[in-house]
């Protein structure tokens, strides 16, 4: 086994907890999604995130996509494939797109409120 597959074996996260990248697909797909659109797929979301001046988090492609198979696996995100006949139709690849589910709503939820709470914490106990 190499040294960093050993390395990331050892690294663990707390259950439930976003690393970044993770929690700006979830953005970015709770933001597509008030724009009119359900689903996305892989392009889309790395656009919206470089637009969102957060493309230092995809070093490369092959991160969004990890990322969006574990916020699958974590039931965040649900995917399928588009209907065949539209990319033969429009003579490109076919697209997986993604949906974020109420999990990955709640998720979101629970992630920026525990960006909140420190910073409030600290708000307090700053002298006045």
């Amino acid at each position: 086994m190499s040294r960093y597959l050993l390395i990331m074996k050892i690294m663990r996260r707390k259950p439930g907890a976003l690393v970044p990248l993770e929690l700006a697909i979830c953005e970015a797909a709770a933001a597509l999604r008030t724009r009119g659109h359900d689903e996305f797929h892989g392009y889309q979301i790395a656009k919206t995130i470089g637009d969102a001046a957060e493309s230092r988090l995809l070093t490369a492609y092959g991160t969004l996509y990890r990322a969006l198979a574990r916020l699958e696996k974590m039931r965040l995100l649900t995917s399928r494939w588009e209907d065949p006949e539209i990319p033969a139709r429009e003579n490109r690849p076919g697209r997986r797109l993604y949906t974020l589910t109420a999990l990955g709503d709640a998720a979101l939820r629970d992630a920026h409120r525990a960006m909140e709470g420190p910073a409030r914490a600290r708000r307090r106990l700053a002298p006045a």
